[in-house]
């Protein structure tokens, strides 16, 4: 099976991420934005650059766009599909090969995972795992977010300091994640565990250790999970609608653990970068900071403009069924478009100011950080609840906040956000005692 996950590997990942070296060299920005894997910490610089080359830019292996408009549009329509890795267009060993070495784990970014299928299955998997996220359920768990904060609060009073990534950041979407897919207290661990893996598997050319790790990572929680999947199908009725999905039967336990992964993957990382960024950009603008400490009404609202100017997830990409003209190109059917979802939040034609933070900002809510159309985040809503009641309790119960060290970027391309953010503290407030609202 090494050998196998090497030549998987190999073709996801190491091929494209030498590909995007050697076109890096040349000077293409899109080849550079990849192959750079945050480790200058800026992917915009080259994100303008591609704007520079209009709405959609051809580069040597897709489409590019950072235009608002045209990356709306494009997740909008219907004629783009997302594509699998063993569908991509790629030579025909490398799918071949990537058809005969799956290692068979739950991976959040494979089929049957809803994000990497399209119509008719996305329509049926997004039916049944939205009833997790209806507007009750979202109520229920924002309840559930306040008390979790709570609790994180409590536990960051007693480490003066404590690195606000790992300590505070991290443990309250995994608290949030097991009560949606019905798992016990103790299995945190093992989902902070499940989302370190499965992250870099979102991002694009990783190195082979790195792929490694994570696929080890996920096959350990996996037989967890598919163990978890069978308790809940012998449990009978349950209230929660992870288990009644399990219990008829409805989906299959690959099905079923796929998108867990993905439920796990996605809502972990979108909000342990909203959050963080939203520490850190928060710290470097004590006027915006201020502004939210005279008038808390405005925390929904800097939310949105965290996810608009630091985008947890930065790219996506689709992929035309047809024959398609966009902003006045011809794309071919097959060929693919890659929208820097970052860039397009940037869009000077829609945002005043684009690079300035302002938590005032009255349009920051028309960024596309959940995405759009049929693929859009189902768990945006629960999202904007858990970035808005965190961040607020942080800094209503510790004011004299400050980071004790520069923050240190994850060196991943896509997945935007902190290693760490080891902080001070300082003397602790009373938390407001509603903070959903």
């Amino acid at each position: 099976m090494g050998i196998g996950l090497w030549a998987r590997w190999t073709a996801m990942h190491g091929v494209p991420r030498a590909y995007m070296a050697v076109h890096a060299r040349r000077g293409d920005p899109l080849a550079k934005l990849i192959a750079n894997h945050g480790r200058d910490g800026d992917p915009y610089p080259l994100m303008e650059q591609i704007r520079a080359h209009g709405p959609l830019m051809r580069t040597r292996f897709v489409w590019a766009s950072v235009d608002h408009g045209v990356c709306k549009e494009v997740l909008r329509d219907k004629r783009f599909g997302v594509t699998a890795p063993s569908d991509m267009d790629l030579p025909r060993p490398l799918r071949a090969l990537l058809r005969k070495t799956d290692p068979g784990v739950a991976n959040p970014v494979e089929p049957p995972a809803m994000v990497i299928v399209n119509p008719p299955d996305h329509t049926r998997y997004r039916q049944l795992v939205a009833q997790s996220f209806t507007p009750r359920a979202t109520d229920r768990l924002g309840a559930r977010v306040a008390e979790v904060t709570a609790e994180l609060i409590d536990g960051l009073a007693v480490r003066p300091n404590p690195d606000l990534i790992a300590d505070f950041a991290m443990r309250l979407p995994v608290a949030i994640i097991a009560e949606i897919l019905d798992l016990p207290a103790g299995s945190h661990d093992r989902l902070l565990e499940w989302g370190r893996c499965g992250a870099p598997l979102l991002d694009i050319g990783i190195g082979w250790k790195t792929y490694r790790k994570a696929i080890d990572g996920l096959r350990d929680t996996d037989d967890y999970f598919h163990e978890h999947i069978d308790r809940m199908r012998d449990g009978g009725a349950s209230e929660n609608p992870f288990s009644r999905m399990a219990a008829d039967g409805t989906l299959t336990d690959r099905e079923l653990a796929a998108n867990a992964a993905l439920i796990v993957g996605a809502g972990f990382e979108t909000t342990v970068n909203l959050i963080g960024n939203g520490i850190a950009l928060l710290l470097r603008h004590p006027d915006q900071l201020a502004l939210l400490r005279d008038d808390p009404g405005l925390w929904p609202g800097a939310v949105e403009e965290i996810l608009r100017l630091d985008s947890p997830v930065q790219m996506t990409a689709r992929t035309a069924s047809c024959d398609v003209e966009i902003a006045g190109h011809s794309i071919s059917a097959g060929e693919m478009v890659g929208l820097m979802l970052g860039g397009a939040n940037r869009d000077p034609e829609v945002f005043a100011d684009p690079s300035t933070f302002d938590v005032t900002r009255v349009n920051a809510r028309e960024h596309l950080a959940f995405a759009s159309g049929i693929h859009a985040c189902l768990g945006a809503a629960l999202a904007r609840i858990e970035g808005a009641t965190a961040l607020r309790a942080l800094f209503e119960a510790f004011p004299e906040l400050r980071l004790t060290e520069v923050p240190r970027r994850r060196g991943l391309v896509n997945l935007r956000g902190f290693s760490g953010l080891p902080a001070q503290l300082g003397t602790r407030r009373t938390v407001p005692a509603d903070l959903h609202a």
